[in-house]
């Protein structure tokens, strides 16, 4: 194969596109600014360089990313000794 008909690996990002970074159990990375329509048609606005996107819908903030997806809620470990382990009852 000629060194011509090899195939570009870096793409080319058009004038005036943003970039969106994606990550698996993360936000949506986007590169600013940024205007987002909302479901109600209204817009939000951020001037930031770099604009997370929430989404898990677990954030405060929508539709920012506030990180509540890194949070893991855990019951406590039962006290070892304590009685308070649940049995079968025995019928």
């Amino acid at each position: 194969m000629s060194p011509d008909a090899t195939p570009r690996c870096r793409y080319e990002q058009p004038p005036g596109a943003r970039r969106v970074f994606m990550e698996q159990g993360g936000p949506l990375l986007v590169e600013g600014p940024v205007e987002v329509v909302l479901e109600d048609g209204s817009t939000v606005v951020s001037e930031r360089f770099m604009v997370a996107l929430c989404t898990c819908g677990r954030t405060a903030t929508q539709p920012w990313c506030d990180t509540s997806h890194r949070r893991r809620v855990s019951e406590p470990a039962p006290e070892r000794g304590s009685g308070s382990s649940r049995q079968r009852p025995q019928e």
